[in-house]
């Protein structure tokens, strides 16, 4: 099986929806899935990811099931420069980088930062619902890595299932999936919009039952390369030259 995690196009905050960029980046990204083979499509709640969705599934003559854990990562943390509360994912550098702990997989738990608010709880929450998914797909995972336990009838499987949801949200579907720290993904890695990062079930030994998942193209934007659209900076600290 394949999992394609979709960040929605260059956003329009304002309406949830997009920009026209993000309205150009969402046909782009269209000429890419439709040669995908996607068998089945997911979808935020929120208008931005669906609207990316639009010109693909309209070429493929599919339609979409709204998951709403796969809404954005809202859950906020509390800081000097934000005493009311900020996104979490989207904090500046300067607010979390040099704080003991923070890349450990489970210690960024226990970090103040975190452990005050309600981050922690939210993760596991998206964490449940994506294994639960997995799961009754045919997946199960054993311990807290990347393995997983194959189910009965799964074994040769081809599908390829696309979910089109948001940044802090697809890092976080991530960090399940490696068993990474979240903050290494929130704070090092950056999902353009628009960019797909393929999640392939690997069988690194057949006779065993077992699959890993295996990353492959992360934030990947060859459909804006190919189209001569340059990538979007949205849910950068700086842009992108």
């Amino acid at each position: 099986m394949r999992l394609l995690i979709i960040r929605h196009g260059d956003p329009d905050y304002s309406i949830d929806s997009l920009t026209e960029k993000g309205w150009r980046e969402a046909n782009l990204l269209s000429d890419r899935l439709v040669k995908e083979n996607i068998t089945k499509v997911y979808c935020s709640p929120l208008g931005r990811a669906q609207d990316t969705a639009r010109p693909t599934l309209e070429r493929l003559g599919m339609d979409f099931e709204v998951l709403d854990w796969l809404h954005e990562f809202t859950s906020g943390v509390k800081t000097d420069y934000a005493p009311d509360g900020a996104v979490a994912w989207n904090m500046p550098p300067a607010y979390w980088s040099h704080r003991e702990g923070i890349y450990d997989r489970d210690g960024w738990r226990e970090v103040p930062l975190f452990k005050e608010s309600n981050v922690p709880h939210h993760y596991d929450q998206v964490g449940r619902e994506l294994q639960a998914f997995l799961e009754k797909n045919g997946y199960r995972r054993v311990g807290n890595g990347a393995d997983y336990e194959i189910l009965p009838g799964f074994e040769d499987d081809d599908r390829t299932i696309a979910f089109f949801c948001h940044l802090g949200l697809g890092n976080v579907l991530l960090s399940h999936l490696t068993g990474v720290s979240l903050p290494v993904w929130w704070h090092n890695v950056f999902l353009p919009p628009s960019s797909v990062t393929t999640v392939y079930t690997e069988k690194h030994d057949p006779a065993s039952g077992k699959t890993i998942m295996r990353l492959v193209g992360i934030g990947d934007t060859s459909h804006l390369f190919a189209g001569g659209e340059p990538i979007s900076w949205s849910g950068l600290h700086s842009p992108i030259r």
